[in-house]
């Protein structure tokens, strides 16, 4: 018989509880650092830019943040090249808040969020759907039975 092993199984549906503690304080420091404009490149703290997901890979050795700049203030493109700039500083901060082995490389993605609700919300508007959902359904037996 083979050895047990003390190492859980993954089955790969989704982040662990690690990932997500971890993800989660790295949002809050970088939402924390930008909004007090603490790094030293003027064109970054000039804009408005919100830290909406950080997802953590498995080993917690890079960690992609998902930022947008607030009401439009500045191109996504700019925001994101912006941090790519100060990644370093960016990395040195979360460094000093957490308590891992390694601190987690930082990839700045744009966040999408707000656009798969707009489609979301365009979808439910559609009249097809709407008729869709308020009809009823045509597949329930009338007499009840099961």
């Amino acid at each position: 018989m083979p050895p047990m092993s003390n190492k859980r199984n993954s089955s790969g549906d989704g982040p662990n509880q690690r990932q997500l503690r971890v993800g989660e304080l790295i949002r809050r420091t970088l939402s924390d650092v930008l909004n007090r404009a603490e790094i030293h490149d003027p064109d970054l703290n000039r804009m408005s830019i919100t830290v909406g997901e950080v997802s953590c890979s498995t080993d917690l050795k890079v960690a992609t943040v998902y930022v947008m700049p607030l009401m439009g203030s500045v191109p996504v493109d700019e925001a994101i090249a912006a941090l790519a700039r100060n990644k370093a500083e960016l990395r040195h901060r979360v460094a000093s808040q957490l308590t891992l082995k390694y601190a987690p490389d930082l990839r700045f993605r744009p966040d999408e969020t707000f656009d798969r609700l707009d489609e979301t919300r365009r979808l439910f508007s559609d009249p097809k759907v709407v008729k869709d959902l308020s009809s009823p359904d045509d597949e329930s037996d009338p007499a009840g039975d099961v």
